[in-house]
């Protein structure tokens, strides 16, 4: 087990003073691995070098980050089943899982590196010199994205790998030119220093400056503050909730120098059930949302938690189908104790609301730390007055709500805060009956899904992982997928610069023959 700092090319200089350990729900135990939180001198080494790092960092060309990230995707496929066995000891998910969210890592890795081998993410912009224009000469102007300094990122709970240490973060910010510095999440830090141990073997291998990547543990939010305030860093990723990734961007607009945080939070995923649908395939979106509310214990940020329809037959037909679907679903264990018991009092507190009822639950044995699936029903009417039905329950749980006409039901959509995703379940051909409530929809979130489930994340350049917020800090960037490296970097414009003396991208030659717009068309050619 590795109980160092992870820094690149430089050992632990002494010990933390405050001692950490991890936790294992499903024996209900805390595992015997003893960690060290970082020290304040730790923490300025690590941005230090980090930011010393930079100055070498966003000069490597596309080819030689590429190379890093696939050498770190290599390292961690050495790990093996080490890291595996970490993964589910920590978290309390099956080894199938993990062997999925690690296939997910290392695709994100290896997609970013395919992005930086083509090299067109750069948006090379060129508008070439006019001298002879009157009453004035248009100067030669070129305009590229470039990385923005060190980077924060913290590890998410629910995601060990996708979404924490060698995550969609810190491979899309290494990607960009950033180095990073990573806030590892406390409940998976054995999982984090394993990861860390094969970026750093990567980047030692790859010939990366020292400091392009830290990993840090700490267990309170001292850590997290100190790197957030800190004068070298200069953005920050977040996965979590929207406590605190709203105390995240407090702490950043409050620096001398603000800084932007990219955060990722909460979401109760709405999902609209029109009922030509539920006429005709009530059983079959029974049976889909009883498997995504309880997946993975419902510890998605796209779980499906608001359920919405017109009040009849069809509807009740899908409730009675659901209550049956969820009453014979196996109870999975949740990531932690402390979680299980939030999401239990998350419960109790909405059932404890004016007008809302039980309409299924989970009526077996459950074993210490799983999650009780569950559904609560309410009257458009009474949903409308309490904001606590619309607040998110991290774990398999979602409310159904009865409007008593679509107008209601509009109304509902358009009071919710923002969300990643929002569902429409119909048939297609009362699609264009109900267009206003699409577009409703639509103002809310940042995926749309037609006849599907939101749980299932993909991995590419037209996902859009983000949200009006609280669903996300800024609507217009997205967590997951290649486009998320735009949000590491800003646009640099060069006047009238000497040919050779500008980046690659730039240069009339066009060396990278990548895509660039020039004179306002997108084209390959050279100047």
């Amino acid at each position: 087990m590795i109980t160092g700092k992870n820094y690149i090319g430089s050992q632990l200089k002494a010990a933390g003073t405050i001692t950490l350990k991890t936790f294992n729900p499903l024996l209900n135990t805390e595992n015997p691995w003893v960690f060290t939180e970082a020290t304040e001198e730790e923490i300025e080494e690590a941005v230090a070098l980090a930011s010393q790092a930079f100055v070498r960092y966003k000069k490597c060309s596309g080819l030689e980050k590429a190379a890093f990230l696939n050498a770190i995707a290599e390292e961690i496929l050495v790990l093996g089943d080490e890291l595996l066995v970490q993964y589910c000891s920590e978290s309390g998910f099956p080894k199938g899982r993990a062997e999925g969210e690690r296939g997910r890592m290392i695709g994100q890795l290896r997609s970013f590196a395919e992005m930086l081998i083509e090299g067109s993410w750069v948006q090379a912009t060129i508008d070439t010199a006019v001298p002879e224009r009157q009453p004035a000469p248009k100067e030669d102007l070129r305009k590229m994205l470039v990385p923005l300094g060190p980077v924060v990122v913290f590890g998410s709970s629910n995601f060990p790998f996708a979404f924490s240490t060698a995550g969609g973060d810190t491979a899309s910010a290494l990607a960009a030119g950033c180095p990073v510095i990573v806030k590892s999440h406390s409940m998976h830090i054995g999982t984090g220093e394993l990861v860390a141990s094969a970026i750093i073997k990567a980047a030692q291998k790859t010939n990366m400056p020292e400091g392009v990547f830290s990993n840090l543990a700490g267990g309170g939010r001292t850590l997290g503050a100190s790197l957030v305030k800190h004068p070298l860093v200069k953005a920050v990723g977040f996965t979590g909730s929207i406590s605190g990734g709203r105390a995240l961007c407090d702490l950043a607009a409050l620096r001398p120098e603000p800084i932007p945080v990219f955060a990722e939070m909460g979401s109760v995923n709405p999902v609209v059930l029109l009922p030509d649908a539920l006429k005709e395939n009530s059983q079959k979106w029974a049976n889909a949302y009883a498997g995504s509310i309880t997946l993975g214990a419902g510890q998605f940020c796209t779980n499906p938690g608001l359920l919405l329809a017109v009040k009849g037959a069809a509807l009740n037909e899908f409730a009675e189908e659901l209550t049956t679907a969820i009453e014979n679903t196996q109870p999975s264990c949740m990531l932690h104790a402390s979680m299980q018991a939030d999401f239990e009092s998350g419960i109790l507190k909405r059932e404890a609301q004016k007008g809302v009822s039980k309409v299924a639950q989970f009526k077996g044995e459950v074993p210490p730390n799983h999650g009780r699936a569950t559904i609560l029903k309410v009257s458009g009417e009474e949903f409308l007055k309490n904001k606590v039905l619309s607040q998110e329950v991290f774990g398999p749980f979602s409310i159904l709500v009865e409007c008593d006409n679509e107008t209601e039901l509009l109304q509902i959509i358009n009071t919710l805060e923002g969300q990643l995703t929002g569902t429409i379940i119909g048939a297609e051909n009362e699609l264009q009956y109900h267009q206003d409530i699409i577009f409703a929809l639509q103002n809310r979130v940042g995926r749309l899904i037609f006849n599907g489930v939101p749980t299932g994340v993909e991995v590419c350049a037209s996902m859009l992982h983000g949200g009006p917020y609280p669903a996300s800090s800024d609507s217009r960037f997205t967590a997951v997928g290649t486009h998320a490296v735009y949000r590491w970097v800003r646009p640099l414009s060069y006047q009238n610069w000497p040919d050779d003396l500008l980046p690659a991208e730039l240069q009339n030659e066009n060396p990278l023959e990548i895509l660039r717009t020039i004179d306002h068309k997108l084209t390959l050619s050279k100047i």
